[in-house]
């Protein structure tokens, strides 16, 4: 029987951390992750895709910043559905050519996707989201003082920039998306966890400057479709207790009661692990049956239970 999974790449998956991040970058580094993918089509499933924008869209607010007195800038919004064309477009084109290669004939489209958030969601007015480069605390100072960004530290020693981050309420498009994956077309939706709308006092749809939690997205987007399995695709091999300490162990599965305990005993932390744990007990509660989290080296064992973290029901 023919499967679906939700695969949500994080955005370090296409702009490793440690390169200048230019677009050739980007292109080999969804080359790499693209051909890892070829596997689920490989064992039947149905697949659709989802991505991370966070390194992306802070290079489109920057470069606002620095040509602003040149230039137009664009709202927040508008560069989420910015990155959401042009991520799906690199990603588009060289899936298409991997699957010519492989001689699968399958289709991938790009579906650019609204999220309905809360206009009033509490992250508007405490940003929380991590976009863009990493910098020094002084280089963060200096952006806060010439641009007035508003920056935290990420890791000892890195600072970023920080963005309105709401959860996500409704994935717009459902019926189509849900319709093309079902077909066997493999479908980008929902970049960077959508772009962010909510509706006005008239009842209409309006942007809002903000960057969606893409993991919750991912969650939701997989129940929209009917998703058997969910596929979180990270920076780290598994999901640790005690990550970064001396005495850290990996968790090869637990279940979603586990991972609620985990968290209150404070071994996922709110920025990084926390999301994704979160968004794999929300898929869980609504009829996915695993999750699995992991990173693209260890892909193709994960899907055969051989690697990463595997999160059932309990």
């Amino acid at each position: 029987m023919e499967k679906t999974a939700i695969i949500a790449l994080g955005g370090n998956a296409l702009s490793n951390k440690k390169q200048a991040g230019t677009i050739h970058d980007q292109f080999s580094n969804t080359r790499k992750s693209l051909t890892e993918i070829t596997k689920f089509l490989k064992e039947d499933y149905n697949i659709c895709i989802t991505h991370g924008n966070g390194p992306q869209v802070g290079d489109e607010l920057l470069r606002m910043d620095l040509t602003q007195n040149e230039v137009p800038t664009l709202p927040l919004g508008v560069c989420v559905a910015g990155t959401q064309g042009t991520i799906g477009y690199m990603i588009q084109q060289t899936f298409q050519n991997i699957l010519n290669k492989e001689e699968i004939d399958k289709e991938v489209v790009t579906l650019v996707t609204q999220v309905v958030v809360d206009p009033s969601h509490p992250s508007l007015k405490d940003p929380t989201k991590f976009v863009g480069k990493r910098f020094s605390k002084q280089e963060a100072e200096e952006r806060v003082k010439n641009m007035g960004w508003v920056v935290k530290e990420q890791d000892p020693g890195e600072w970023r920039r920080v963005v309105p981050s709401p959860d996500p309420d409704f994935v717009m498009h459902g019926i189509s998306i849900r319709t093309l994956v079902h077909a066997g077309i493999i479908v980008l939706a929902a970049g960077g966890g959508g772009i962010p709308v909510y509706i006005n006092q008239d009842g209409k749809f309006e942007g809002i400057d903000a960057v969606i939690d893409k993991d919750l997205t991912a969650a939701k987007l997989g129940r929209v479709i009917r998703a058997d399995e969910y596929y979180i695709v990270t920076d780290i091999d598994q999901v640790y207790l005690n990550y970064g300490e001396e005495n850290q162990s990996p968790i090869n599965q637990m279940t979603d009661i586990d991972a609620k305990k985990y968290q209150e005993e404070g071994h996922f932390q709110q920025g990084s692990m926390w999301p994704k744990i979160r968004s794999a007990i929300y898929f869980l509660k609504h009829h996915g049956k695993k999750v699995i989290i992991t990173n693209i080296d260890h892909l193709q064992d994960a899907i055969d239970g051989k690697a990463g973290t595997t999160i059932v029901k309990g």
